[in-house]
């Protein structure tokens, strides 16, 4: 029977009240360390995805000009290019041009005013009803949910955390 692997024995577990304090100073230390490195490492970042967006940009200007000129050129000679409209893709040999037809798509403003017309109109078949279950409802009768079959009603649970003291400074010089 193989044996259960447990965590490594050599964790510093404090032995006393005193111990258990310097952990947490240590902790602390170590949580403002990674701070500074992130916030470093943040800061690399930002400055790396500005130099190369300084640099992209012409880029993707000559790119969207360029395309624009190819669409129209396209759409004017579509029916050649398509073989009377028979394709909706073109190889060019150093390319492909495609036409997609987008969905329909519905946009709707001040829906509560839709919604009231729609009602008015008596086009109920244009709303649509949602029910859903109601787990605050059920979590204030947890006796009573747990009557129902594929309801389960978990334990709160418990979470442990350290939190080392942080001084906050205010941002005011004192004069």
């Amino acid at each position: 029977m193989a044996k259960a692997k447990t965590r490594a024995a050599n964790l510093p577990v404090p032995q006393d009240r005193d111990e258990a304090a310097a952990l947490v100073t240590a902790i602390g230390t170590l949580q403002r360390q990674k701070a500074r490195l992130e916030a470093d490492m943040n800061d690399r970042l930002a400055a790396i995805k500005e130099e190369y967006e300084a640099k992209v940009a012409p880029l993707s200007e000559a790119i969207s000009e360029k395309t624009e000129g190819v669409r129209i050129w396209a759409d004017a000679n579509r029916t050649r290019l398509t073989g009377g409209d028979k394709s909706k893709t073109v190889d060019l040999g150093t390319g492909v041009l495609r036409w997609r037809s987008l969905p329909p798509s519905v946009r709707l403003t001040r829906v509560d005013a839709v919604v009231e017309r729609i009602q008015a109109l008596g086009f109920k078949r244009f709303l649509r009803t949602k029910v859903e279950v109601d787990k605050e409802a059920m979590l204030k009768e947890p006796a009573t949910a747990r009557t129902i079959a594929g309801v389960a009603i978990g334990s709160a649970g418990e979470e442990f955390s350290v939190e080392p003291f942080e001084a906050e400074l205010t941002g005011e010089s004192a004069t």
